[in-house]
């Protein structure tokens, strides 16, 4: 049998592969993870953090060149650019804590510049304050690499795999993962994870658990 040699710090690609890996919730023929989708997934994550540190190097760049006297469009085009990469970051392989400092450092002198142009403004600050808390949960949920993945344009997780791979994620990530979901798509989630479960004679108290967890409002 071929050894497999896994990443220390996947990305997204190899990360679905794993948790597949031996995993009754699947089809079969993806429980057992082959050399050639071990080395595509892998090829993929490369590929995508190669995309990305271009991309972020450019941007880092346009940060640091942004004049006092920038014009409100470029510095909140440039925030909000800064908030995707932060998000994609957190789904990369290797260990990006790095970049995700900086990219939370540069954040930290735009959003001093946009809130000395709000001035005395008392709605634009609070404004101002309620974005900066909402992005702090939202980055808090980003430390769950299953919140990244789902999170992610090009995600992994087929939406028909969505069932088993909540239904066997890490408590913690299940419980974050939760909460990216609107009532309607809970309520497709639960019938989804319900049917799935329908072909098994025994299934685990933890799995009912999460199932019965899966409730709109």
């Amino acid at each position: 049998m071929t050894e497999l040699h896994f990443s220390q710090n996947p990305g997204r690609w190899e990360r679905h592969l794993l948790r597949k890996k031996d995993n009754p919730l699947f089809p079969e023929p993806e429980q057992t993870i082959s050399r050639e989708s071990l080395e595509e997934a892998q090829r993929l994550d490369h590929e995508e953090l190669t995309v990305f540190i271009t991309h972020f190097r450019k941007l880092i760049l346009e940060a640091v060149e942004l004049q006092p006297n920038a014009e409100s469009g470029q510095v909140l085009g440039i925030k909000e650019r800064l908030d995707k990469s932060y998000e994609q970051s957190a789904g990369l392989a290797d260990d990006q804590q790095e970049t995700r400092e900086a990219i939370l450092k540069l954040q930290e002198t735009i959003m001093a510049a946009v809130r000395k142009g709000a001035g005395a403004d008392s709605s634009a600050l609070r404004e101002l304050a309620q974005e900066e808390q909402a992005r702090a949960v939202h980055f808090q949920l980003l430390e769950y690499p299953l919140v990244a993945d789902l999170l992610a344009p090009d995600s992994p997780v087929g939406a028909e795999e969505l069932a088993p791979t909540l239904l066997t994620a890490p408590k913690e990530e299940f419980e974050a993962a939760l909460t990216l979901f609107d009532d309607d798509q809970l309520v497709l989630l639960r019938r989804d994870a319900e049917a799935l479960l329908k072909g098994f004679a025994e299934i685990p108290e933890e799995i009912r658990q999460r199932v019965s967890a899966i409730n709109p409002g």
